[in-house]
């Protein structure tokens, strides 16, 4: 005779019904003993009296389970990961995205994670308990007469020699604190390049994103241009000293790369406040940024075939940031903002501009980049100065240049070197041409040679900005 062998529950419910039956008992105190109802008491009365004991086994006993995934699926998810992600970098929950979204398979993370465990596959991304647990595993396979106490105190030995750094409360309001750093990394191709980043601490949205092949102030520029196109003015930036600290390392240094006087001059232009700190924790959320950006970045571009810095812009602008924002980052449009309107374009791009100081030699020209240049005015007329006259050269985010001498504002054209059209060998009617007129901007803007200093000086003095 097959033995019958019932779960405790099921006991319960086999021994209160037998005794119901053979002492001719209470139906409702066996129903508040259970916490049935009377009416499942009488079938189960009738279950025993058909079945027996056996009536109690539960019908899907060795059954699998409705929701229980495939043998083949999960031999065909691990293939997957092996094959084309894993060699990528995908981390589990980045896979389980591409997972639903390439190849129609809607599983759990946790399954994922599972199935690829069981096989000996970890996350990269693995976190500290679970590396915890492994090793503790694993030195109990190697070292199998060590206590619990020296196997946790081994393990944390290798695995918790961190610092910690305490949490701080995000902002209230959209705008009012953005996060900025550069990240230096293999992010496509061959050659390290540079992502500018740029995230919203209230919100988690990243409001700017730009590759160069350095950490520079053109890559900046460029994230604060989609700020102030996209959103508007914010409050605040935080960001770090770190070009600061090379600009002063600097044998010959060149005010075009100083970030944060040409930075913080279109920022006080703007009316938007900076901040910076050369700690890392203290602007955790743009770090935490960077990190899931090289987790999840890279892997596309690879799977992409994006070895450009242009294509990389192209995806990372249109592609990558807004589905890192609707998976990641809160509706920005829920939260109270102190994001004032954007100024125009053509104020962006004169405001997001290039200054630095320059004089004019004897033959009434600036030297800039290895090229000589002339000022000419609104009526395309070639203006001359006197020797060693200061000036300030504005280059504007579009590459376009001008000159502010005396709080006016002039075109600058470039002098070549030599003539394009000779008027005694050439033969041809060509006439040499003339400068193109540009648009000058009012003096209105401020670009003052004696406020640029002071910002320039201001940034430099060390005490103000340590934290």
């Amino acid at each position: 005779m097959k033995r019958i062998r019932l779960s405790m529950k099921e006991q319960e419910k086999y021994l209160t019904i037998k005794d119901l039956i053979d002492h001719h008992g209470n139906k409702k105190r066996a129903a508040l003993k259970l916490g049935v109802s009377i009416r499942t008491i009488n079938r189960l009365i009738i279950v025993y009296r058909n079945k027996g004991k056996a009536g109690f086994v539960h019908g899907n006993r060795n059954r699998p389970s409705a929701h229980c995934l495939t043998q083949e699926l999960s031999s065909h998810i691990i293939h997957l990961y092996q094959s084309i992600y894993q060699d990528a970098g995908f981390n589990f929950s980045h896979f389980t995205q591409f997972l639903s979204e390439k190849h129609d398979i809607h599983v759990s993370l946790s399954s994922v994670r599972r199935i690829l465990n069981e096989v000996g596959i970890f996350s990269p991304n693995e976190h500290r308990c679970s590396k915890k647990k492994r090793s503790i595993m694993s030195l109990k396979q190697t070292k199998p007469t060590l206590t619990d106490t020296e196997l946790n105190v081994a393990v944390n030995h290798e695995l918790s020699l961190q610092l910690a750094h305490p949490r701080k409360a995000r902002c209230k309001n959209f705008g009012e604190e953005i996060q900025m750093d550069g990240s230096i990394h293999n992010w496509f191709g061959e050659n390290k390049a540079t992502l500018h980043l740029a995230i919203d601490n209230a919100t988690g949205v990243i409001v700017g994103a730009y590759f160069d092949k350095q950490e520079t102030l053109h890559g900046y520029y460029h994230c604060f241009h989609q700020i102030l196109s996209n959103y508007g003015v914010p409050y605040q930036f935080l960001t770090d000293r770190r070009t600061v600290f090379e600009y002063e390392r600097r044998t010959n240094k060149s005010a075009e790369n100083d970030v944060l006087t040409q930075f913080g001059y279109a920022c006080n232009t703007l009316g938007v406040t900076i901040e910076t700190s050369s700690v890392s924790q203290y602007k955790g959320q743009i770090e935490r940024a960077n990190r899931t950006f090289q987790d999840r970045l890279v892997s596309e571009l690879k799977m992409e075939n994006i070895t450009t810095i242009e294509k990389a812009n192209q995806y990372l602008i249109e592609t990558f940031v807004p589905n890192f924002n609707r998976r990641f980052a809160q509706d920005y449009t829920k939260y109270p903002s102190v994001i004032e309107s954007s100024p125009g374009e053509e104020t962006i791009n004169l405001t997001l501009s290039v200054i630095c100081e320059r004089k004019f030699d004897n033959g009434s020209c600036i030297s800039y980049k290895n090229k000589y240049y002339q000022a000419y005015n609104q009526n395309n007329q070639l203006i001359a100065f006197k020797p060693k006259t200061k000036a300030l050269v504005i280059k504007t985010l579009n590459n376009t240049l001008y000159v502010t001498v005396d709080d006016c504002v002039y075109a600058l054209f470039e002098l070549e070197k030599n003539k394009k059209v000779s008027a005694n060998f050439d033969t041809n009617d060509t006439k040499e041409k003339k400068p193109k007129q540009v648009h000058i901007p009012p003096m209105s803007h401020p670009w003052k040679r004696d406020s640029f200093i002071r910002q320039q000086q201001r940034a430099h003095q060390h005490k103000q900005f340590t934290r």
